[in-house]
């Protein structure tokens, strides 16, 4: 590894989101040390599905707590990643610092003969995440499931995101949606961000069961396209959404589609929560995390912590 020499008054930010050798080498740097930190997901999410993935997330949690005396400050993404750094024993000042989103980069162009095929009338709803256990796509399903048999069967379901290491788990998403006899499910696979962009202009609702996620920032995407978002409240989404969209506090499938019906069919209720997504927004532009990352980064030098 080819690294300058640092100064005792230099800074070293660091990003820790997974297991790394590197860990090891950052008590060599006599400097001042930031952690930026976006939370390891637990490893018992993968067991029985990845034993790769299991190891990686228990050497990153590992090493997560190796540093926690390493750091003089920490920014975490979400108020539940720096209570995660507390439970790990972290003493250091920790302040919230959300991950920055180039919002410009959306204005893309889009893959238009992917909306050219699916605008046809049909309603899309949508997730869009790595294909995981902690992401829980065996619920939005079972939602989407109850709402095209009760409320929609002009409806049909995105399930955008790449399956690579997590084929065990795909494959039970699989037989899962042949045995609620579904045919409008599709799973997307690896796409380009142009393609990406392209699920989102289509959706109508945007519905997330994520059991367990640091921030995540398909949430804050849909806000972007003004897709009102219903989201199971686990971990960091009640952080990130901070009272927009529809919460719900418990893991019900028929009270998911009840929510993403009620949304679809109350003009003025869906306009309520999209123009609340619309102000939550505002927190997370370039310029407000920038000039929140520069208030904390001068705090930081001027009490030489």
């Amino acid at each position: 590894m080819d690294m300058p020499g640092l100064q005792s008054e230099d800074i070293l930010i660091y990003h820790m989101s997974t297991g790394t050798q590197l860990t090891y080498l950052l008590g060599k740097f006599r400097c001042r040390k930031i952690m930026i930190y976006h939370n390891i997901t637990p490893p018992d999410f993968f067991r029985g599905y990845s034993l790769s993935s299991v190891k990686l997330s228990q050497k990153g949690i590992d090493q997560v707590i190796y540093l926690k005396d390493e750091f003089d400050y920490c920014l975490a993404d979400s108020e539940y990643n720096r209570q995660d750094l507390l439970s790990y024993g972290y003493t250091c000042p920790i302040d919230v610092l959300p991950i920055i989103i180039p919002f410009a980069d959306y204005r893309r162009k889009h893959n238009r003969r992917t909306v050219r095929k699916y605008n046809d009338g049909t309603v899309n709803l949508m997730f869009l995440g790595r294909v995981a256990p902690n992401k829980k796509q065996e619920d939005v399903i079972a939602a989407f499931f109850h709402y095209k048999t009760k409320f929609n069967p002009y409806s049909r379901l995105f399930l955008v995101g790449s399956w690579g290491g997590m084929e065990v788990y795909y494959g039970r998403l699989q037989q899962y949606v042949r045995s609620l006899g579904l045919t409008d499910v599709y799973f997307t696979g690896h796409i380009t961000f142009e393609e990406m962009l392209s699920y989102y202009k289509l959706a109508d609702a945007f519905l997330c069961m994520s059991e367990h996620e640091g921030f995540c920032v398909p949430l804050v995407e849909a806000m972007l396209f003004g897709i009102p978002v219903v989201a199971y409240a686990a971990a960091a989404i009640p952080s990130t959404m901070n009272g927009a969209g529809v919460l719900l506090g418990e893991k019900d499938p028929l009270l998911a589609a009840g929510a993403v019906d009620a949304l679809l069919t109350d003009e003025d209720f869906r306009q309520v929560i999209v123009e609340g997504q619309k102000k939550r927004l505002d927190s997370f532009s370039y310029e407000a995390i920038k000039a929140q990352f520069m208030t904390y980064l001068k705090k930081f030098m001027e009490n030489g912590q």
